[in-house]
C-alpha cells in the first residue's frame, strides 16, 4: 500500500516530507495519460480569451485609463494583471474544490493514505502544494503572454510570479476549507456563481472607485480584489506599502484556509 499511494519517498521524517510525498502522489497521476494535461491547460484560455475579447478588443473602444496616481496606461494593460490573478485564482480552486472533493467522498484516497504515518493536516498541505503546480503553470503561461503582448516588462514579470504563488495559495487553501464543508457536487454551484462574482466585482474591469462606496467597501474585503491590486502595482512596476498590505491579506488566508482545511479533514477523514 504505501509504495502504490506515496511512491519513491519511503522517509517519513518531518511535517514537508510527508506533504511533499502527498504532492508527489498527483504526480505521479500524471503518467496515466495525456486527459488530464488537457484538462489542466482548458482553464488556461478563460482569462486569455478575456483578455483578447475585452482587455484589447474593448479596449479599442475605450482607451487609456488614469490611475488614482495620475499615470495613464492602455485599458489592455489595465486588464491583463486581473486577469493574471484570475488565471491564478482559476488553477488553484479547480485543483483544490472539485478534485479534492472527489477523493474524499468518491475515490476514498485519503483512507489509503492514512494507513502511514501521514496526517490530515500534512494531506492538506500536500494537497495545497499541488493545487499550486497547477497555479504555477497558468500563472506562468500567462506571464509569457503579458510580456509578448507589451503589458508588462520581463524584470517585472519575474517579481510578479512569486507574487502570483501567493495568489494561488490563499486560494487554494480557502477553496480547500470551504470544500471539507460540501455536501454534495450541487453545492458547488454556488461556489461556482461566487467565483464569477468575484471575477467581475473585484477591480478586474474597472477601477474600484468606480463602484458605490457600499459595494467598494464588499469588494475590498474579497481576496481577488487584493489580488488584482497587488499583481497590478507589481506588473506596472508601482509596488509600494499598499501592496504588502495586499500580500499580507493573502498570506493571512492562506493559513485561515489551511487551518481549517486540516481541522475538518481529521473530523471527516477520522471518524
Amino acid at each position: 500500500m504505501l509504495t502504490v499511494v506515496l511512491p519513491r519517498l519511503v522517509s517519513f521524517e518531518g511535517t514537508g516530507q510527508r506533504s511533499a510525498a502527498v504532492a508527489q502522489r498527483n504526480v505521479s497521476a500524471l503518467r496515466s495519460g495525456p486527459a488530464y494535461w488537457l484538462v489542466i491547460l482548458s482553464g488556461f484560455f478563460e482569462p486569455l480569451l478575456y483578455l483578447f475579447s475585452i482587455g484589447v478588443g474593448v479596449g479599442e473602444l475605450i482607451g487609456d485609463l488614469t490611475l488614482p496616481d495620475g499615470r495613464t496606461v492602455s485599458y489592455a494593460a489595465f486588464v491583463a494583471p486581473a486577469m493574471f490573478a484570475a488565471s491564478a485564482m482559476n488553477g488553484a480552486l479547480a485543483e483544490s474544490t472539485f478534485n479534492f472533493y472527489g477523493k474524499i467522498n468518491f475515490m476514498r484516497l485519503y483512507d489509503g493514505v492514512l494507513a502511514t504515518p501521514v496526517r490530515p493536516f500534512e494531506i492538506a498541505l500536500g494537497e495545497l502544494s499541488w493545487a499550486m503546480v497547477r497555479g504555477a503553470i497558468y500563472s506562468a503561461g500567462f506571464l509569457v503572454i503579458m510580456v509578448a503582448m507589451g503589458l508588462t516588462s520581463a524584470g517585472w514579470a519575474l517579481l510578479a510570479f512569486p507574487a502570483s504563488l501567493l495568489v494561488g495559495f490563499a486560494f487554494g487553501a480557502l477553496g480547500m476549507a470551504l470544500t471539507t464543508f460540501m455536501r454534495s457536487w450541487q453545492d458547488f454551484d454556488l461556489m461556482g456563481s461566487a467565483q464569477y462574482a468575484l471575477f467581475l466585482f473585484s477591480g478586474t474591469f474597472v477601477p474600484p472607485d468606480s463602484y458605490p462606496a457600499a459595494l467598494r467597501v464588499i469588494v475590498e474585503l474579497t481576496p481577488l480584489y487584493h489580488s488584482v491590486e497587488l499583481l497590478r502595482a507589481i506588473s506596472m512596476g508601482s509596488a509600494g506599502w499598499p501592496a504588502v498590505g495586499h500580500a499580507g491579506y493573502l498570506l493571512a488566508a492562506t493559513l485561515l484556509g489551511l487551518s481549517v482545511a486540516g481541522r475538518r479533514m481529521g473530523k471527516l477523514l477520522l471518524k
